[in-house]
């Protein structure tokens, strides 16, 4: 019985997340949506709602004693996708990857959605006290792929990219992880802003996780579901996000005396779909695009599936 309404609670909150993603899907079907348009919602959602968010959720909800006991925890996520990048050499020969897409395979085998997917997810099953170990998990996916991911597509294109370390910092401390910080700083320093805007945080962090997923849709119907195929490149892809990066995290977890919801959410967010930057980042240094364009959009809709299963499995008495 507890098994059955585990996962109805996580299918619950899976159709939460498919409702939203259906109405931007919908909406772009029917033309409300540019590509300006669409920009526009990314760039309202990474600079301007999930900053707010991030400051007004961590100075309402936590302690200094929690945030920073959350902070070590980011050698978990660091040290999988480590394995995962080593992992995605092997995966490449057995599976016999196009050579032109070895470098956009590895960087989307290792790097997940831990925002636009990764938190509403978490949000929907575990609240809002779920929200620091998810940033801990961002932090590290968004470093490792605004470098090593980076320059792993770089090598597939045919573009002249080069390595720069300001625009690498720049993504890396970018204005997500900013907010992030100072909501830790405002905690840390037990500093309080004025209740006006702090309300003012708080109303424009609530537009996060309803634009990410209309984001999602409208991504969804831009790649158009007919471009899905199961070939070995995908096959792989969806091995990698979904079987390898879940099981190693879990292995790595379990023997570990960390909280019980810091283990469940790092195994969910290794679990997420390929990162929505794949082929805007692609499409910039003469990568395979549209590939990374129809990882993004497989990953999504199977992520669906997969997430209500490995619910149940990470609420199972196994994670403990």
């Amino acid at each position: 019985m507890q098994v059955l309404d585990t996962f109805l609670h996580s299918v619950q909150g899976v159709m939460t997340i498919i409702v939203m993603i259906a109405v931007g899907y919908l909406l772009a079907r029917w033309g409300w949506f540019n590509e300006g348009a669409t920009k526009l919602i990314a760039r309202l959602v990474t600079q301007i709602a999930l900053p707010a968010y991030m400051i007004a959720t961590i100075t309402e909800r936590f302690t200094a004693e929690k945030l920073l006991a959350t902070l070590p925890g980011l050698r978990f996520p660091v040290l999988n996708m480590a394995i995962l990048f080593g992992l995605s050499f092997g995966v490449m020969r057995a599976l016999n990857i196009k050579r032109e897409h070895r470098g956009l395979f590895s960087s989307m085998f290792l790097n997940s959605n831990t925002v636009f997917i990764g938190l509403p997810v978490n949000e929907a099953l575990f609240g809002p006290s779920a929200l620091p170990y998810v940033l801990v998990y961002y932090m590290a996916n968004t470093t490792i792929f605004w470098t090593l991911g980076v320059y792993l597509i770089q090598r597939d294109g045919t573009g002249s990219g080069e390595f720069s370390l300001k625009r690498t910092l720049q993504k890396v401390f970018s204005p997500p992880l900013l907010g992030f910080m100072i909501g830790v700083v405002l905690v840390l320093f037990k500093i309080k802003l004025p209740q006006f805007l702090m309300s003012d945080f708080s109303y424009i962090g609530g537009l996060t996780i309803p634009l990410s997923m209309i984001f999602i849709g409208i991504s969804m119907a831009n790649a158009g579901l007919s471009s899905m195929r199961f070939d070995r490149d995908s096959i792989g892809i969806l091995l990698g996000r979904f079987i390898f990066a879940p099981v190693l995290m879990t292995l790595m977890l379990i023997p570990m005396s960390i909280p019980v919801e810091m283990k469940q959410v790092f195994i969910l967010q290794s679990a997420m779909p390929v990162m929505t930057n794949a082929p805007v980042v692609s499409k910039l240094y003469g990568a395979d695009a549209d590939y990374a364009a129809v990882m993004v959009t497989e990953t999504t809709l199977l992520s669906l599936i997969v997430i209500p299963i490995l619910m149940v499995i990470v609420q199972s008495n196994l994670i403990s």
